[in-house]
């Protein structure tokens, strides 16, 4: 039986949170997955063609997305929830920082790799690195999450998409996805704001304190993320020097 991001958003809450505890993501995606498989889908035939059609057009449309190893992670100024200004080059005089770019609080998969993520955060301190996440959302849609969440790490606002766009990593919904969404009572505006129907591939970056990629993944399959133990993998090749 196949899933789609609605179908397991509109499922009840607690399954995400059965998980969250779990610091590996593929292994709370399947015990998600498992779980929702009693839900039947409120999504018509027609509602399927239609994700489906957006799935192939944007995997075309970006085969490869986001900027690559070896590249210099372009520098950027953005807000947090608080109305805090976040430097990255700044940030990388502390250390190592792992950047994370979502969809938004309303995504389970991306609630599902941050909390990975958050559980991951003691062994991203061993090197010195820390977790940084972006996200077009509004700050006050960030807030909210944070306050549920208690997340620890900065969520920054990329509202006019510059960074995403910067990170290789930019797309513009459908109108006859959006459509699709708003039938079944997810609006992303409401989230991003008016008009800002976009959102970024999925994808996390390892930067060196040099400002250098040194391990990525972004992939247009939203369920696919970037495993913490890989991270960790990777903080531990920069701490050797």
């Amino acid at each position: 039986m196949r899933f789609s991001l609605l179908f397991l958003l509109l499922i009840t809450s607690n399954l995400l949170y059965a998980v969250e505890s779990i610091s590996s993501y593929q292994e709370s995606l399947n015990q998600f997955i498992e779980k929702s498989k009693t839900a039947k889908s409120p999504f018509s035939e027609a509602d399927r063609a239609v994700m489906e059609k957006a799935g192939k057009a944007l995997a075309v449309s970006m085969p490869n997305p986001g900027i690559k190893v070896g590249e210099k992670a372009p520098d950027f100024t953005l807000t947090n929830a608080l109305g805090k200004k976040v430097n990255l080059k700044n940030e990388l005089n502390k250390g190592p920082v792992v950047l994370v770019f979502y969809r938004g609080a309303w995504c389970p998969f991306c609630n599902m790799h941050l909390h990975a993520l958050q559980k991951s955060l003691p062994q991203f301190k061993k090197y010195n690195a820390q977790l940084i996440t972006v996200t077009p959302q509004t700050p006050d849609k960030s807030a909210e999450q944070i306050k549920k969440d208690g997340y620890p790490f900065e969520v920054l606002s990329d509202l006019d998409s510059t960074v995403m766009q910067d990170y290789k990593l930019y797309f513009e919904l459908p109108d006859d996805l959006i459509a699709v969404y708003k039938k079944h009572k997810l609006d992303i505006e409401a989230f991003n704001g008016q008009g800002r129907n976009v959102l970024p591939v999925p994808g996390s970056f390892v930067i060196d304190e040099k400002g250098f990629v040194r391990a990525m993944q972004a992939q247009t399959d939203y369920k696919v993320r970037m495993e913490p133990a890989a991270i960790i993998e990777e903080l531990k090749k920069i701490s050797i020097k």
